[in-house]
């Protein structure tokens, strides 16, 4: 396995940015490194324990880390604050990070992202093109209407019992998604509750046919999970705010010129490999790998990601 041992970052800090938000930023690896940025997913989910780090040459990368807007230790939280919720978007979350690379002094980097991150990447790089040297991508995700109807309602016919139960106080010919977007934002905190933690029991469902899958409750912490599903169902409800024509398959032939490497899992039923293939195709001199054994981010999935990056550092 090319995963290094763990590391501790060697910098961190915030930086204020409208709308009173305050951004953790963290650094790992070598100051005078080959600049690159981690994206997480979620939206929502944080920079968690570090294990990111662990995909990087730390003799070789400056590494960089943020929580994005809305979580992690970025404040405040989505649910503390959703009467500014509006503002948390896509094109907020870009502008984010030209601070955040600004503040930091780099000029160009390569941009890693998994999951929602890999959505986040790519709508960046087409934003700033000329701020990414690379893109390498794991989980991969395009936040389209597709791809979340998908996730939302279409994998109901593999789990229709689940769906059904997850489904039912949707009203009719409404997306669920944009049901339970309105819901985490209810005035009365028992209707948070709920759907919150009916969300969790989906995500759960959802990826429980994933080979690395462990029973369980996705959030175990009921903060954690309200603000998961707060922000998850904010993003999903409006398309990730790239809908038709600005979305990034519509807008991947710009992409040309960046060089991209793809990983994804053939058996990630939450994200089908029909994403990454449509990407790939669209998007010249990207290269795919799809593994045949393992869902949404395996080990060798991990293992050709940090290939990748090892061999974009090396030239």
């Amino acid at each position: 396995m090319r995963m290094r041992p763990p590391i501790a970052p060697f910098d961190s800090g915030w930086i204020n940015r409208p709308e009173d938000a305050r951004l953790y930023w963290e650094t790992s690896g070598s100051p005078d490194g080959r600049p690159a940025l981690y994206l997480h997913g979620g939206p929502g989910s944080g920079l968690g324990g570090g294990d990111y780090r662990r995909r990087f040459d730390p003799e070789r990368y400056l590494l960089v880390g943020l929580d994005q807007r809305g979580c992690g230790r970025s404040t405040p939280w989505a649910i503390d604050d959703l009467d500014r919720l509006d503002s948390n978007t896509t094109a907020t979350l870009i502008a984010d990070i030209e601070a955040l690379r600004t503040h930091l002094g780099i000029d160009r980097w390569l941009v890693h992202g998994v999951s929602w991150g890999s959505t986040l990447a790519l709508a960046y790089a087409l934003a700033h093109p000329h701020r990414v040297t690379e893109l390498v991508l794991t989980a991969v995700t395009t936040g389209s209407r597709e791809d979340i109807d998908w996730i939302t309602e279409g994998v109901g016919r593999v789990f229709p019992e689940a769906w059904e139960r997850f489904g039912a106080t949707t009203p009719a010919g409404e997306r669920v998604v944009e049901h339970y977007a309105r819901e985490l934002r209810d005035a009365d905190p028992a209707v948070r509750s709920a759907a919150a933690d009916a969300w969790d029991t989906w995500e759960a469902t959802h990826i429980s046919l994933d080979p690395s899958w462990q029973p369980g409750a996705l959030h175990d912490d009921l903060r954690e999970r309200a603000n998961f599903a707060t922000l998850v169902t904010h993003y999903w409800a409006h398309d990730c705010f790239l809908p038709g024509s600005t979305s990034v398959l519509a807008r991947a032939h710009e992409l040309a010129g960046i060089p991209g490497v793809l990983v994804h899992g053939r058996r990630d039923i939450s994200g089908p490999a029909i994403t990454p293939w449509k990407l790939h195709k669209a998007w010249p001199g990207s290269e795919l790998h799809v593994v045949e054994s393992e869902g949404h981010g395996g080990d060798m999935e991990m293992e050709l990601t940090c290939r990748a990056i090892d061999e974009f550092a090396d030239r």
